[in-house]
């Protein structure tokens, strides 16, 4: 069939079951000079290969975007990180920014929440409140989410170790609103491999770990359908230095391994595969990015159907949130960062992301000010607004740089596959330390051509000024700390000591079998007890995982 025949045939099929439900933005998207820009552009003759390799927007193998209308049919969410301090001062900072006309929240909890420490752990001395909020009980989640809608807003949770944990404090707050569990939407990373590899808040072991994952996804399938159960994240192997091959490539490899490990706990592919997401890195190299994110696009749909026998087509769709680049944000010249972070951004956007967090200029030097969340947001505005390039779907399709990008990351993604299956599969790949090694040789080689002067970077080995200290950072009091221990200590003395035990008692008695561990974590987030408790409860019967060290 021509490539005009199967757009008509698109047209008449997948967009028009779209268009039906939902019109588009606008009933006419042209130019400045009233050129008109068609929803999708195709070659004027026929190309080999065209349906099997690019097809159109919403179809096998989705290389042109996962939706047939994309953003004529809605922007994507534009969704700030944000978290620091108390739960009450990141409430703020998240009104703040829905005022501003974010449409979507994004959590960061601080380290001792992320590794299953209470605020008044000895271990999580210094640390309460650093790099994120502090979330120690129930109480702690009810602050972070007041005057916040949660039938109407979106929230993503960067978490991963103490996922389930988040989780069930956002069900038990959410219930609290009078919203039930099968009306939240949002998202938890909740992507264990990524840890072991690139970042390092793990706690249990693999195996344990994989099972805390899996009954999320039965559970979520269950009774939180519109929840995305993972975040399989190649954003945090990107920024500990990885390429953009192997970011797809570790990053998919890991989805096979989440993929495997819930059908061998019983679940069937489509019960589970279309509330997977993904969440990538957006570097400096516009066209490198947007064929990245069309390579894996193409790399998971086909991993899908041929692999796992995904009927649903929602199984095949790889769906990503995307943030911009902090490794390539620079202390020196930090207003450089704010030209750095729109041209990530715009890559994102022309790559066909489903969110958007954008980094603030002062982030390589503390925790972003207003002002600079404030134009982070408004640097997606600007694009989605006043760019044009979200008017057409997919509009770099045919260039054939871009085109020819997309085959090779595919293709060198595929060699990575091959030889993490020969080892075994991801984790235990992992176990081996080969994605490791080859992250720290890609770092390495990176800093290297930096120190030689090959690759430039602005303000930093070129182009330098003398420039004064920098003021006006935000900074963590320490008085955070003492109060975060404080409001602990008062939750604890007004709770029932027996229910507590009893919750944390039956948490390790279903850890010790096979039964599903959510149901037994929600009871216990209701009666306040701590995130470190139940953390400690796990630990006591699954043990810490501990560290393949690669050198």
């Amino acid at each position: 069939m021509s490539i005009h025949a199967e757009k008509k045939r698109w047209e008449a099929t997948t967009l028009k079951k779209v268009i039906d439900k939902r019109a588009e933005r606008k009933k006419g998207f042209r130019t400045s000079s009233g050129i008109e820009m068609e929803r999708v552009f195709t070659p004027a003759s026929d190309l080999p290969g065209f349906q099997e390799k690019l097809g159109f927007p919403g179809e096998f193998p989705y290389t042109r975007g996962v939706q047939p209308t994309m953003y004529r049919g809605q922007f994507w969410t534009m969704r700030q990180y944000a978290g620091f301090g108390t739960a009450k001062e990141s409430n703020e900072r998240y009104r703040y920014l829905l005022e501003q006309g974010q449409t979507g929240l994004s959590v960061a909890f601080d380290l001792p929440t992320q590794m299953g420490y209470d605020s008044d752990s000895a271990i999580a001395q210094g640390e309460v409140g650093k790099v994120g909020v502090a979330i120690d009980t129930l109480a702690d989640m009810e602050l972070l989410f007041d005057r916040i809608p949660l039938d109407k807003v979106s929230t993503s949770m960067t978490i991963n170790a103490t996922a389930a944990i988040l989780l069930a404090m956002y069900i038990a707050v959410a219930e609290k609103q009078g919203v039930a569990s099968d009306q939240i939407i949002g998202t938890i990373q909740n992507d264990i491999l990524k840890e072991y590899m690139a970042r390092g808040t793990y706690i249990f072991p693999p195996q344990e770990s994989m099972r805390i994952i899996t009954d999320i996804f039965a559970y979520c399938k269950d009774h939180v359908p519109q929840w995305n159960t993972i975040s399989i994240s190649g954003y945090h192997i990107r920024e500990a230095g990885s390429s953009a091959v192997q970011e797809v490539a570790f990053t998919l490899a890991d989805g096979i391994a989440y993929v495997e490990a819930a059908i061998k706990a019983g679940l069937q592919v489509d019960e589970f595969a279309p509330r997977l997401a993904f969440f990538f890195n957006a570097h400096n190299n516009l066209l490198e990015e947007v064929a990245k994110f069309r390579a894996a696009r193409r790399i998971w749909a086909k991993i899908m159907r041929e692999r796992f026998g995904a009927k649903d087509p929602r199984s095949q769709m790889l769906r990503f949130h995307t943030q911009t680049a902090g490794c390539t944000l620079t202390a020196q010249q930090p207003d450089n960062n704010i030209m750095r972070v729109t041209i990530q951004a715009l890559a994102a956007v022309l790559g066909g992301t489903q969110s958007l967090h954008t980094n603030s200029r002062d982030e390589a030097l503390a925790l972003p000010t207003e002002e600079s969340v404030r134009i982070a947001l408004r640097t997606q505005q600007v694009i989605a607004h006043e760019s044009g390039v979200a008017d057409s779907i997919d509009p770099l399709a045919g260039s054939f740089l871009v085109e020819s990008l997309t085959d090779q990351i595919e293709q060198q993604a595929m060699d990575y596959l091959r030889r993490i299956d020969e080892l075994g599969g991801a984790a235990a790949a992992i176990g081996r330390g080969f994605q490791q090694k080859e992250i720290q040789d890609s770092a390495f080689a990176y800093q290297k051509a930096i120190e030689s002067k090959e690759l430039v970077i602005v303000g930093v080995n070129q182009f330098t000024v003398k420039e004064p200290p920098p003021t006006g950072l935000l900074k963590i009091k320490p008085e955070v700390e003492l109060a975060q221990k404080k409001a602990l200590a008062a939750v604890k003395a007004g709770r029932n000591p027996a229910a507590v035990k009893g919750a944390l008692d039956r948490l390790r008695q279903a850890a010790q079998g096979t039964e599903n561990l959510m149901p037994h974590i929600i009871a216990a987030v209701k009666l306040y007890v701590s995130l470190g408790e139940i953390s400690d409860a796990l630990r006591e019967v699954f043990g810490e995982h501990q560290e393949t060290v690669v050198l």
